[in-house]
């Protein structure tokens, strides 16, 4: 059809035009699968970009980030004008006067490049199209790709279209704006906004002339031009990205002079730098999110959301505050109690053989060497006891961090005594959960005390005996007699007995009320309790509550035995506060898109589960800890707590051994759940002046409450527990008579003389949780036993702890 034309030199363009339209057409359709992917209309009306989803406190302050990639996107007029400067001096001179492609600049690159000054062509709109759509990927490639040469040819015509597809859809201010969000600049940051907080804790807009030049400089390799890895070539490079400028006319040559002499200053240390940094709050909410991202075709790590949780930033930080002072000093206390000594013990008190060797042989470095030397034993002993520097957790280094010579069997020794907690605050009316602290550092310790870790929850379980009681028909000025009690088991061919003591070995055999049993602790009043009320009626008013783990209705239950984590205890707690309404807690308010529009917001479930008397009336029993002689929680008298009458109700907890310690604090605004222990199960403190959770757990609740006091901007005020909803009509206002020198007792729940074999074991242990790779290899039934009933019971009488203050 050409052979029309007569003009020799017209047919030529007419076939040139002919066939520039066969290729652009079998390119944009991928014909026969030759040259792979190419944006569509859609692609260039919508491009997608992966942006990061930040997560945010009640009080919106920024805690942390999930992305693939870190980039935070902004307008264009947040971006400080000389980022723009600098980036149109130096890698696309004529970006105003080109349509995607420059032609001219092409053209003088190639020139360049002959005569040995390599020089790059693209313009800044194509290396958006190579941003945006991974046009050199293998993915966005066809069977041409495969061909040496002709592959890059294909993709480079290809980023030709889409870039003149781009500057026919966008202004040039809005394509500049794209490219400067997309690009990365090295360590995970993409986009100007990310890369400015990054390495200079400001915002794109505040960038100044110099710093801009060095994030702009960085363009040309992200490696080699990195300030933090190299220093002294990045200040090059930022000298060069200056001259191209003074060579654009965006400054004169005396701003040069004067700028390249200044040195490099990099600000990196700051919260937002280190947001997207793992905590125990954000690993929390992402494993919360998951099925959420599910069920609603979302991608937490792309779509640029907003989460925003129900944390109040300055609670947080209190509590965090209070578990850093009182951690240190425990730390303190557990090295100074066994000095020398080794702390793994069994419950006989020994020291467990072959403890630390157990945990060395499941590290990966030991895996890795005995693979290498072939199980030879001194080559792998060699390297397991060669000192080296490393950097640990340490609460007297800087920032928690300290650089020591240690051994990897050093270092295992050192983090198996490390004591942890797990802190969880939440509004027992709401449902809002207001502090989650899930250990003392989550760099180190990645086990999450609030939800992932249970442990057992010695005397703190008491109250749903209490529960179960009133439940029962009984009344707090019920009374029962402290005496010596003898459980008798029918075990078929043989009757076991079971004679449970107190913390202080001693009976009193006073006729006490329900409520100052509870406030004491009184370890044969539970147990008499659970005999009469039924220990299958005690696990499901305890389920009712809010305890979801499984619990085993054995004759000491009430003594705590099984495992339950921190969520669940303030969850259970909340609900006798709150009237008898269970409410779900919640970690997450709503969830925002990155235009800012409200996409799902979250209430708690609620569900009336006790009567409202006798929940009035468990607030009422709560606070004889700290009103009733003797009762447990009056260490808190030691703190700044008590002004207008304030009233705080509570319960302590150890479990056998002081392995683990418990504190429930309740006021009028708040429910709080604290633990302390080890990880692993075998290290614990000595005694009940250093172990008990009296002395490690209620102090961290006590200094809390006195931060959130004194902090007047968060609005909790001192005061009363709330008047009952209903009429009281059970009997609750009984005088305690006060005995002369009223000692507190002790509430651990470790107790004298054993349950049968029989009965312990088949309590189960699904409920127990093993703390990551801290328990022992090769003492696993003793793991087995901690975490099951059998860990409330000690075998000999000076295991025996009592039940906490």
């Amino acid at each position: 059809m050409f052979k029309r034309i007569k003009n020799k030199f017209l047919r030529y363009i007419a076939i040139a035009i002919y066939f520039l339209i066969v290729l652009v057409c079998a390119i944009q359709l991928n014909f026969l699968g030759l040259f792979g992917y190419s944006p569509t209309k859609k692609d260039i009306t919508m491009p997608s970009v992966n942006i990061s989803t930040e997560l945010y406190t009640a009080d919106s302050v920024l805690i942390g980030r999930y992305f693939d990639e870190d980039r935070n996107p902004v307008a264009f007029d947040s971006i400080s004008k000389h980022v723009i400067n600098a980036l149109v001096a130096t890698e696309d001179v004529r970006f105003y006067k080109h349509s995607g492609v420059d032609f001219w600049g092409l053209g003088s690159g190639i020139i360049s490049t002959l005569t040995g000054d390599k020089r790059g062509a693209s313009t800044i709109t194509q290396q958006l199209a190579k941003n945006l759509y991974r046009t050199r990927y293998n993915k966005s490639g066809g069977l041409l790709a495969k061909i040496p040469g002709v592959g890059l040819i294909v993709t480079k015509f290809k980023e030709w279209m889409t870039a003149y597809k781009l500057e026919s859809r966008y202004e040039k201010n809005e394509i500049i704006t794209m490219y400067l969000n997309t690009v990365s600049f090295s360590n995970n940051s993409y986009g100007i906004q990310t890369a400015a907080r990054r390495y200079f804790s400001k915002n794109a807009s505040d960038l100044s002339i110099n710093e801009s030049a060095v994030l702009v400089g960085m363009l040309k390799g992200t490696t080699i031009y990195n300030p933090m890895r190299n220093l002294e070539k990045s200040r090059e490079r930022r000298n060069v990205v200056l001259a191209q400028m003074a060579k654009a006319d965006y400054i004169d040559q005396s701003q040069v002079d004067k700028l390249s002499k200044e040195p490099l200053v990099l600000h990196a240390d700051n919260k937002d730098v280190h947001a997207g940094e793992d905590s125990y709050l954000r690993a929390a909410v992402e494993r919360w999110l998951e099925k959420w991202a599910e069920e609603n075709d979302r991608d937490i790590y792309k779509d640029g959301l907003k989460i925003y949780t129900t944390i109040n930033s300055k609670m947080q930080k209190h509590a965090e505050e209070a578990v850093a002072k009182q951690m240190q000093v425990l730390q303190r206390r557990l090295k100074n109690a066994w000095g020398s000594e080794e702390p793994w013990r069994d419950l006989s008190g020994k020291v467990i053989p072959g403890f630390i060797d157990n945990l060395v042989k499941k590290t990966d470095y030991y895996k890795f060497l005995a693979k290498k030397y072939d199980n030879r034993t001194d080559s792998i002993d060699y390297y397991l006891n060669r000192k080296k520097e490393m950097e640990v957790f340490s609460w007297k280094g800087e920032r928690l961090r300290e650089k020591v010579q240690m051994s990897t069997v050093d270092s295992i020794k050192y983090y198996v005594t490390m004591l942890n907690t797990g802190v969880m605050s939440m509004d027992p009316y709401s449902g809002e959960i207001k502090v989650w602290v899930g250990g003392i550092d989550h760099q180190y310790f990645k086990y999450d005390h609030v939800n992932q870790s249970k442990r057992q929850a010695g005397s703190t379980f008491k109250p749903f005996v209490y529960l179960a009681a009133l439940e029962s028909g009984m009344t707090p000025c019920d009374q029962m007699q402290d005496k010596p009690v003898t459980i008798k088991i029918d075990k078929g061919d043989s009757i076991e007995v079971w004679e449970p003591k107190n913390a202080d070995w001693n009976f009193s055999y006073r006729d006490m009320s329900l409520r100052w049993a509870m406030a004491r602790s009184v370890n044969s009043i539970t147990v008499q309790l659970t005999e009469k009320v039924g220990a299958d009626n005690i696990v499901e008013a305890a389920h009712r509550a809010g305890i979801e783990s499984k619990l085993s209705p054995v004759a000491s239950i009430g003594l705590g035995p099984n495992d339950v984590s921190v969520f669940e205890m303030a969850n259970g707690y909340s609900t006798m506060m709150n009237h008898g309404e269970r409410v779900t807690p919640i970690l997450v308010s709503r969830i925002e898109d990155y235009e800012g529009n409200v996409i799902a917001t979250f209430k708690p479930e609620r569900k009336q589960v006790i009567d409202k008397q006798d929940a009035w009336l468990m607030t009422y029993m709560l606070r004889g800890g700290m009103e009733e002689p003797g009762g447990t929680s009056q260490a808190l008298w030691e703190y700044d707590l008590f002004n207008k009458e304030n009233e705080i109700g509570g319960k302590t907890g150890t479990s056998s051994e002081y392995v683990d310690g418990w504190y429930m604090g309740v006021t009028k605004d708040l429910v709080t759940a604290v633990w302390v222990g080890c990880d692993d199960r075998n290290i614990h403190f000595k005694n009940s002046q250093t172990g008990e959770g009296s002395k490690t757990a209620l102090p961290i609740f006590g200094l809390f409450m006195e931060a959130i006091y004194k902090d007047k901007a968060l609005g909790y005020t001192q005061g009363k527990f709330p008047a009952p909803t209903v009429e009281i009509t059970k009997k609750y206002n009984c005088e305690t008579p006060r005995p002369p020198r009223e000692e507190v007792l002790s509430d651990s729940t470790a107790i004298e003389d054993e349950l049968p074999l029989e009965e312990l074991e088949n309590s189960g242990n699904e409920g127990a949780t093993q703390e990551e790779g801290l328990s022992t290899p090769g003492q696993g039934d003793q793991i087995d036993v901690l975490s099951s009933e059998r860990d409330a019971v000690a075998t000999k009488p000076r295991d025996s702890i009592g039940d906490d203050e």
